[in-house]
């Protein structure tokens, strides 16, 4: 078990949490969620021994075994894949690598065979299955990583982050503390993920912007709101009901007491001159002076409002793939023929590497097929969200300053744009390269907002968004009056939008008119 007590936590003037009190026990499994900047990360580094809280303290039972998911991708440059998982048990890694070094000596020492004996009590004791290498290896295949003696520093930043991944799993800790552990991962890793969460038998901790995977893994959610850190049973539905019902509660008790006042006011100045009366007034003064209102506390969640409004109508052709091809260093898609129609709202879909933001680039002309062309109705205006936002948003220039052009020249509307997207007035004021991977995000779609276009090409335009502006993006791709096509690995977020499905692997397209659940009903069926 693990034992909050009395903690508070503050970095200057900003308070972000105070006096919480917990207990993680073993079994369950804890969501922690809040409002991007609420002290989620914060908290889960005071657990994690990283940084030291203001006051308070975290309590481990004894011997417990703890993995925490790093965020530090170039920590093992000069390892091996193999070695980079193995190492997260240091004491078997070291006595494995020992082992290995001793038993390539030219003679055996009674010395070296006496300490070869004590490596291999250290192994037993560590992997009494003696199958750590197989664990390893299974761990990483089922992430989609095969060279198992590659350098980590051969790898791109996302497999590293696997890497980081399958290291935490490998280690078969009691306590599991994981930020963002489904950054990187395909449909098919996360889901894979959530399996191998759901039989860990210990405690854990997981901050997640995937509603999908927070309802599917948690037993309970730890709210960082209203600078306190709430516990509520259930998963994340269970949480927002419950919590949509305390605040209700709250205001009804509140606006009761307030009427309660006012009679009593009102009793009070009608009858406090009146002999007959006095004594009841003075007994009215009294409860109006015992009467306790409970202050509204403002919590830390805001919702953007995201509209996307188009600037012309769509005409009858959108856009048509004839004989499109694409290969690298493998084949991602030859052949393809393919045609939007009016209204489509496309999620495309398929694993890390298969070519989606490929064939999101082949529509917007930024690279060309190898072969056949793809043509685009006369009507349609484009409108783009790349992956890498860092390339575009690298700019010493103010917010507002970033989103004028020669299109958008009303300074007032633009401010009202980025109002709508959570940047208040002062806020505004920074500097559009120093924003964080969140902020760049909300950034690129206020420009999206601003730009109007009647087709939306979207590539994992969710990354780095909380949860509220993931639903805020969902309810408007669903009310957008154009056509979307939408990178995404979030299944909420194509649930709520997608009326056609693309999915890309093996380099074959295969292509579904209807929703999400009705694409997994027909695969799983």
């Amino acid at each position: 078990m693990v034992e909050v007590k009395n903690l508070t936590m503050r970095f200057a003037n900003q308070l972000l949490f105070e006096n919480v009190n917990l207990k993680l026990v073993r079994g369950q499994r804890y969501g922690l969620i809040g409002a991007n900047g609420a002290g989620k990360s914060t908290f889960l580094k005071i657990l994690s021994n990283e940084i030291e809280a203001s006051s308070g303290e975290v309590v481990f039972d004894e011997g417990l075994r703890i993995a925490v998911l790093r965020q530090d991708q170039f920590a093992f440059e000069n390892y091996t894949i193999k070695d980079a998982v193995m190492c997260a048990n240091k004491r078997l890694y070291e006595a494995l690598k020992e082992k290995e070094k001793l038993y390539m000596s030219e003679e055996f020492t009674d010395e070296i065979n006496e300490r070869l004996s004590e490596l291999e009590m250290i192994c037993a004791e560590e992997d009494p299955n003696y199958d750590c290498e197989v664990r390893c290896e299974k761990i990483l295949s089922s992430l989609k990583i095969k060279d198992f003696d590659a350098l980590m520093s051969t790898l791109k930043s996302a497999d590293k982050f696997k890497v980081l991944l399958a290291q935490v799993l490998f280690l078969g800790a009691d306590v599991l503390f994981l930020d963002e552990p489904t950054n990187n991962l395909d449909l098919e890793a996360i889901s894979w993920l959530e399996n191998e969460l759901l039989r860990h038998e210990g405690t854990l901790v997981v901050i997640s912007h995937d509603r999908h995977f927070l309802n599917k893994i948690c037993t309970r959610i730890l709210d960082v709101d209203f600078k306190q850190i709430r516990d509520f049973a259930g998963n994340y539905d269970d949480w927002y009901m419950a919590s949509t019902l305390l605040a209700k509660q709250a205001e009804l008790k509140r606006d009761k007491a307030l009427k309660e006042k006012e009679e009593l006011e009102n009793f009070i100045r009608r009858f406090s001159a009146n002999a007959s009366k006095a004594k009841q007034a003075t007994s009215r003064a009294k409860a109006l002076e015992k009467l306790e209102f409970e202050e509204i506390k403002i919590s830390t969640r805001r919702d953007p409002s995201i509209v996307f409004r188009t600037n012309r109508e769509i005409g009858n052709e959108i856009l048509e793939f004839k004989e499109i091809s694409k290969t690298y260093d493998k084949k991602l898609f030859s052949n393809l023929n393919l045609k939007i129609e009016k209204n489509d709202k496309i999620a495309l879909i398929g694993a890390n590497g298969v070519g989606k933001s490929t064939l999101a680039k082949i529509i917007m002309n930024e690279i060309n097929p190898d072969n056949g062309n793809v043509h685009l109705g006369a009507t349609m205006e484009l409108g783009y969200f790349p992956q890498d936002t860092s390339n575009i948003i690298n700019e010493n220039l103010k917010l507002y300053e970033w989103l004028m052009s020669e299109k958008f020249k009303d300074l007032d509307e633009i401010r009202k744009c980025l109002g709508r997207m959570l940047f208040s007035g002062s806020e505004q004021e920074k500097m559009a390269a120093n924003l964080s991977g969140g902020e760049k995000h909300r950034l690129m779609l206020s420009r999206l907002m601003l730009e109007k276009p009647n087709f939306l090409i979207l590539d994992e335009p969710d990354n780095h968004l909380d949860l509220e502006s993931i639903i805020a993006l969902g309810e408007a791709l669903y009310n957008f009056k154009g056509v979307a096509l939408c990178i995404s690995h979030d299944r909420e977020l194509i649930s709520s939008f997608a009326n056609r499905i693309w999915e890309l692997k093996d380099g074959e397209l295969l292509d579904f008119r209807g929703s999400y659940e009705e694409f997994l009903g027909e695969k799983n069926g």
